[in-house]
């Protein structure tokens, strides 16, 4: 695990991070009490910061206003103690330079981005969508990297692009990802956010400095420790943490209504309530199925969280 990082945006950011849910309360508002106690949690069992508004947390699904909340509400309620990257990724790149800009108005520490996902799904539309989006403001910009494939000759344009300092790559080519990150030849930092390999990440040493991701939300020590021992060279000890925060992760993705993940939330006492349509919200008897199965692993208590 790459921890040695001099630059000045960069230091101090490795670790773990959660790709915080967006919680909503009984009426389906953006529940601004419950993003606080989510982060408390986090920040009590060791994350380093939290990554806003991404996939985990619905950015399609949310309003500009909305986004806008969530990054208020995090900076409030993380008063320092962490980092806070806000995903500002957005169908139309106008919007994400809004976004962008709000983010740096209300003090968070780094922006990052998807790629555009419907028109102009392309290399050429992603740097011009990156280039646009960095020209913003003066924040520190993670590229977000989900699903496509790494091309290392050709994404080595993304780093001379301005204030392009790191990459949250939610890919399973670590093989690309290296060669990638050896062509860049300047100290970028880089993210894991497959949950379920984040060791395997880790274990090239010199390429990632942390992970991202969902599960980092209902079990945060386990990732905590998968980095902490990592950074040390125990990566026996690491893989026993892996091992265990698979199984969770092997439950929680079965489906793919995502509103059985935020169902974990809501047993360890933080009830973010159900994703947004077109997820369907679970029954009384759907979650208590699934509450009994994941009680059943013994790997987290209900109402920890409280």
């Amino acid at each position: 695990m790459n921890t040695k990082l001099t630059e000045k945006h960069l230091t101090g950011m490795n670790g773990a991070y959660a790709a915080l849910f967006t919680p909503y309360d009984a009426k389906g508002r953006v529940n601004p009490e419950m993003i606080g106690k989510i982060i408390n949690y986090g920040i009590k069992n060791g994350l380093n910061g939290f990554y806003l508004t991404g996939t985990t947390g619905e950015w399609w699904l949310l309003s500009l206003e909305e986004r806008k909340l969530v990054m208020e509400t995090a900076v409030k309620a993380a008063k320092g103690r962490c980092k806070l990257i806000a995903h500002v990724g957005a169908n139309c790149t106008d919007d994400s330079v809004v976004l962008a800009q709000h983010a740096a108005k209300v003090g968070i520490d780094w922006i990052s981005s998807i790629t555009p996902q419907l028109y102009r799904n392309s290399f050429e539309a992603a740097y011009y969508h990156y280039k646009t989006i960095t020209a913003a403001t003066d924040l520190p910009f993670m590229v977000y990297s989900m699903g496509a494939a790494l091309v290392p000759g050709r994404d080595i344009r993304f780093f001379d692009l301005k204030n392009v300092k790191g990459i949250k790559y939610t890919g399973r080519d670590y093989f690309a990802a290296q060669c990638l990150k050896r062509k860049v030849g300047k100290e970028r930092i880089w993210f894991a956010g497959c949950d379920e390999q984040l060791l395997c990440g880790l274990a090239l040493d010199n390429v990632f400095s942390g992970g991202i991701g969902t599960t980092y939300n209902i079990i945060p020590k386990h990732f905590v420790n998968i980095c902490k021992f990592a950074a040390k060279g125990d990566l026996k000890t690491a893989a026993k943490w892996q091992d265990e925060a698979n199984r969770v992760v092997e439950l929680m993705v079965e489906s793919d209504n995502w509103s059985y993940r935020k169902a974990m939330m809501k047993f360890i006492g933080l009830d973010c309530g159900c994703f947004r349509k077109p997820f369907e919200p679970l029954t009384a008897a759907e979650y208590k199925a699934y509450a009994k199965r994941f009680a059943a692993l013994g790997i987290v208590k209900q109402d920890q969280a409280q």
